[in-house]
C-alpha cells in the first residue's frame, strides 16, 4: 500500500489525500480521520466565539452592573480568560496525552457552557458584581484550554505535508470565531441594555448577556457532534496510518521511543515569539472599546456596535489571508511568512502613535459642581450610572493625558486594524505550524499546552499591562512601548532563524 501524498494537500487539506490503493477499509479510515479533524476545527471556531462574542461589550457591562470599576479593573477582568486558559492548557494536554481525547474535551466545553450561564447572571447579586465577572472569565478561559488538545489531536493525525494547510485551517476557523462573535455582538445591540426579563429564573436578555447564552448553547452542539462523530487517528509525517483509537478500551499512552531529541531551543523560540504575537494582538483587543470611546466620543452602545462591526470586517479579511497562506507558504516556506507578519504587525501600532494638534472632548460636561475633587466622586461620574439619563462621553478628565495628547484620528485607527488583521493571522499560524514541526513525530499534548499557555499567559498580561499603561499614561506610551517588543521579536526570529526546521529534515528522516 503507498502513503505517498499529493503534493496538492496542502493547498487542499479539507479533501482526502490521494492514495494509490481501493482498500475499502483504508478510504473508511481515511473519511473518518478528516471528518475528526473538521470537528476540532469546530471546536477551535467555538472556542474562539467564547472569548470574541462578549468582548467589544464587556466594558460597558462591567460599567452597568458595578459603577465602582475602572479601566484598570477592566484589564484583570479579560486577562482572567487566558489566566484560565493558561492553567488548564498543560492539564488538558496531559491529559490527552494518555487518556480518550474526548474526556478532556467534554469536561472542558462542559465548564465552558456553564462559566457562560454564569456571566448572564453576574448582575443579580446586590454587590461585588465586578467579581463576579472575574471569576465568570476565568472559568470560560479555563474551559477554552482544550486548545491544546485540539492542536496536538491535529498536529498527530496529519502528515507533514499536510499539517501547514491543516494549521491554516484552524486559525481560520479561530479567525470566524473573532469574525462571528463581535458581530452576533453587534446584532445583540438590538436588544438594547433592558432586553427581555424572565423573572421566573431572574434572567435578564439583553445586548450583554444573550451572547453569552448563545456561546453556551454552541458548546452544548459541541458536545453532542464530539461523541457522535469524533475518532481518534494517528498517522506519521509521511501521511501512514500509525494508529486508531475508537474506544476508552486501548492503551493511550503515546511515548514513542526516538533517539534524536527536539531542538529546545526551537521550541523554546516559537514559545516566545507565540507569546509576543498573543500579547500584542490582545493589547489590541482589549484597547479598541476604551480608546474609541475616548477618541471620538462614543457611547457604550456605539462603542460594542462599530467595534464590533470593525474586528468583523478584520475577522473577514483574516479568512482571507488564511486561504492566501497556504499557497503563498509553499513558496516563501513558513518563517520567512512569519518575519513578514511581524514586520506588518509592527507598522499596525506605528500606525496608531498620536500625532497633530487636535485633541481628543474631555467628558466633564455633565459635572455641575467644579469644586469638587473627591476622586470616588470623579470615578462615580466619570464611569456613569445605569440610573443616569444622560451618559457622559469623551475623554475622562481624570486621565491626565487627555488634555496634552493629539487625539488619534478615525482613519490612523482603520488603517492600523486592516494592518494588524493582514498581520496576525500569519503570524498566528506559521508560528504554530513551526512548532508542530520542530517538534516532529513526538507526543505532542503536553508541548501544545505549553505553547497555549504561553499564549494564555500574553493574554492575561497584556490586558493588564495596556489597561495600567493607557489610563495613566494615555496612547503614545503604551503603542510605543508595543513598537519596541514587536522589533526585539524580529530581532529574536533573525537569530533563530536557521534553528526553525522541522524535526524529520533536521534528522535526515525526510
Amino acid at each position: 500500500m503507498s502513503s505517498s501524498i499529493n503534493s496538492d494537500d496542502e493547498t487542499t487539506p479539507l479533501l482526502y489525500p490521494s492514495h494509490d490503493s481501493n482498500n475499502v477499509e483504508f478510504q473508511k479510515r481515511l473519511k473518518n480521520r478528516w471528518w475528526s479533524i473538521r470537528i476540532m476545527y469546530l471546536t477551535m471556531f467555538l472556542s474562539s466565539v467564547g472569548f470574541s462574542i462578549v468582548m467589544t461589550s464587556i466594558w460597558p457591562y462591567l460599567q452597568q452592573i458595578d459603577v465602582t470599576a475602572d479601566t484598570s479593573f477592566l484589564g484583570w477582568v479579560i486577562a482572567a480568560y487566558s489566566l484560565g486558559q493558561m492553567v488548564a492548557s498543560p492539564l488538558f494536554g496531559l491529559w490527552s496525552n494518555h487518556r480518550p481525547r474526548r474526556e478532556p474535551l467534554a469536561v472542558s466545553i462542559s465548564i465552558l457552557i456553564g462559566a457562560s450561564c454564569l456571566y448572564a447572571y453576574v448582575h443579580v447579586p446586590t454587590s461585588h458584581n465586578k467579581y463576579y465577572m472575574l471569576v465568570a472569565r476565568a472559568l470560560v478561559g479555563f474551559g477554552s484550554g482544550n486548545v491544546a488538545v485540539v492542536r496536538s489531536y491535529v498536529a498527530g493525525a496529519t502528515s507533514l505535508s499536510e499539517r501547514t494547510s491543516a494549521m491554516a485551517n484552524i486559525s481560520a476557523f479561530q479567525a470566524l470565531g473573532f469574525i462571528l462573535g463581535p458581530a452576533f455582538q453587534a446584532c445583540f445591540t438590538m436588544l438594547g441594555e433592558k432586553g427581555v426579563a424572565i423573572e421566573s429564573i431572574y434572567l435578564q436578555i439583553n445586548m450583554y448577556t444573550a451572547p453569552a447564552l448563545m456561546g453556551a448553547l454552541l458548546g452544548i452542539i459541541n458536545i453532542i457532534l464530539i461523541f457522535a462523530i469524533f475518532r481518534e487517528h494517528k498517522v506519521d509525517d509521511l501521511g501512514k496510518q500509525i494508529t486508531s483509537i475508537n474506544d476508552g478500551t486501548q492503551d493511550f499512552n503515546e511515548e514513542e521511543h526516538f533517539e534524536e531529541p527536539v531542538d529546545q531551543v526551537a521550541v523554546v523560540s516559537s514559545n516566545i515569539l507565540f507569546f509576543v504575537i498573543l500579547f500584542v494582538f490582545a493589547i489590541f483587543e482589549t484597547i479598541a472599546t476604551p480608546l474609541t470611546m475616548d477618541m471620538y466620543a462614543w457611547t457604550r452602545t456605539q462603542a460594542v456596535f462599530y467595534n464590533g462591526v470593525i474586528l468583523a470586517a478584520v475577522g473577514v479579511e483574516s479568512v482571507i489571508v488564511f486561504l492566501a497562506v497556504k499557497i503563498i507558504s509553499e513558496r516563501t516556506g513558513e518563517r520567512t511568512l512569519l518575519l513578514g507578519g511581524l514586520v506588518t504587525v509592527f507598522a499596525g501600532f506605528f500606525v496608531l502613535l498620536p500625532w497633530g494638534n487636535q485633541f481628543p472632548k474631555i467628558q466633564w460636561e455633565d459635572i455641575q459642581n467644579k469644586t469638587i475633587h473627591n476622586s470616588t466622586y470623579w470615578n462615580f461620574r466619570m464611569n456613569g450610572s445605569s440610573n443616569n439619563t444622560v451618559e457622559p462621553t469623551g475623554c475622562p478628565a481624570t486621565q491626565d493625558w487627555c488634555f496634552y495628547t493629539p487625539v488619534i484620528y478615525l482613519a490612523q485607527y482603520i488603517t492600523s486594524d486592516i494592518l494588524i488583521g493582514l498581520g496576525y493571522p500569519v503570524c498566528s499560524v506559521m508560528s504554530y505550524t513551526l512548532y508542530s514541526k520542530v517538534i516532529g513525530p513526538k507526543p505532542q499534548g503536553v508541548y501544545m499546552g505549553w505553547l497555549t499557555a504561553s499564549g494564555s499567559a500574553a493574554r492575561t498580561l497584556g490586558p493588564v499591562f495596556v489597561s495600567q499603561i493607557y489610563t495613566h499614561f494615555g496612547p503614545r506610551w503604551t503603542f510605543g512601548l508595543i513598537c519596541a517588543i514587536v522589533a526585539l521579536a524580529v530581532s529574536h526570529l533573525i537569530a533563530v532563524y536557521k534553528r526553525l526546521i522541522p524535526f524529520s529534515v533536521r534528522y535526515g528522516r525526510l
